[in-house]
């Protein structure tokens, strides 16, 4: 995802100040109070992340001259104007250029794709799809500091104790080495790198892809694909099965989303089909029906590999997108 983006930082702050004046931000001062309070927050944090193993060392660097950055909390809380119906959702996400781009990038890395799908049973047309939807192939991967980002969301934001907890595993991936904290940016939310983790997703699923030491998902292509291959292997990936398929259902076939699983066989019994028509593949799979926009947009069988998409991010939107630009790239 992609935000506008402005960082604050303290005008003393030594690893973010050349950036801060490279950018030509203003920097707006804290009330005296706001921050000895925020201050206040910090020295208990500190201590928080030392019982987790943080060194002095990796805190002074990290949090140095770190303050709340005001972006951050009216983008938190920032509500929708509207909804996006998932067609303009789809007419965003899958263009024709990031089709193009993805089938480029496919054909660019495959062997290296090919030796993670090998490993991890994930299809190598569905890590190229996740990867241009979530940084666009790694031309976005956020501007924002992430420790401040996250410091400013766990002290001020709508879900303090998430995103604390992400702060604090921001904070042990700095312990670790793999990355240096003037160098660690990401969403104005804390999401990092071309596969844009977040830092407790970091610790749990990022992997060494190159055996480099390093878990680089900022930028190693090797890193980058292997992890997000792991995550989603993690999460239940079935290399026997594809994610779903654009289907045809007339307006007498009601859609019960994702709470109602049924063999392909019923879906046929009901009157689905595929797109030119003919039956529904004769396997023994459940299947969820979505039809799209009320009924006014496409519709979609999907498989448990849906669920394993929507882990990754809990949108039914996202998912099929996800699904339908690596069906795109692969044909």
């Amino acid at each position: 995802m992609a935000f506008a983006t402005r960082l604050i930082t303290v005008r003393g702050a030594r690893r973010l100040a050349g950036l801060v004046l490279a950018l030509g931000l203003v920097v707006p001062a804290l009330p005296a109070a706001a921050a000895t309070e925020f201050a206040a927050w910090l020295d208990g944090l500190r201590s928080e992340a030392r019982s987790k193993g943080v060194s002095d060392r990796t805190l002074d660097q990290a949090l140095a001259g770190v303050e709340p950055i005001p972006r951050v909390i009216e983008l938190d809380q920032r509500q929708p104007e509207g909804r996006m119906t998932f067609v303009e959702y789809r007419g965003k996400v899958i263009s024709d250029a990031r089709i193009r781009q993805g089938r480029k990038l496919l054909a660019e890395h495959g062997p290296m794709l090919r030796q993670v799908e090998a490993r991890y049973g994930v299809p190598a047309e569905i890590i190229v799809a996740l990867w241009g939807i979530e940084s666009s192939y790694g031309e976005f991967k956020g501007r924002f500091p992430v420790v401040a980002s996250l410091a400013t969301l766990a002290h001020d934001g709508r879900r303090a104790d998430f995103f604390r907890g992400e702060l604090l595993s921001a904070l042990q991936i700095l312990e670790a080495g793999d990355i240096e904290p003037d160098a660690m940016f990401g969403s104005w939310a804390g999401a990092m790198g071309q596969s844009q983790f977040m830092p407790s997703t970091y610790l749990g699923y990022a992997v060494d892809g190159n055996g480099d030491g390093r878990r680089d998902i900022w930028g190693t292509h090797a890193d980058i694909f292997a992890s997000m291959a792991n995550y989603l292997s993690k999460m239940g990936w079935n290399a026997e099965y594809i994610w779903g398929r654009e289907v045809k259902a007339g307006s007498g076939v009601a859609s019960a989303g994702l709470d109602e699983e049924r063999p392909l066989a019923t879906w046929q019994s009901r009157g689905v089909r595929r797109l030119d028509g003919s039956a529904l593949p004769a396997v023994a799979i459940d299947a969820s029906l979505l039809k799209m926009d009320d009924g006014s947009g496409p519709s979609y069988l999907v498989y448990d590999n849906f669920r394993v998409l929507m882990r990754w991010n809990r949108s039914t939107y996202f998912a099929t997108s996800v699904g339908l630009l690596a069906d795109a790239i692969r044909t």
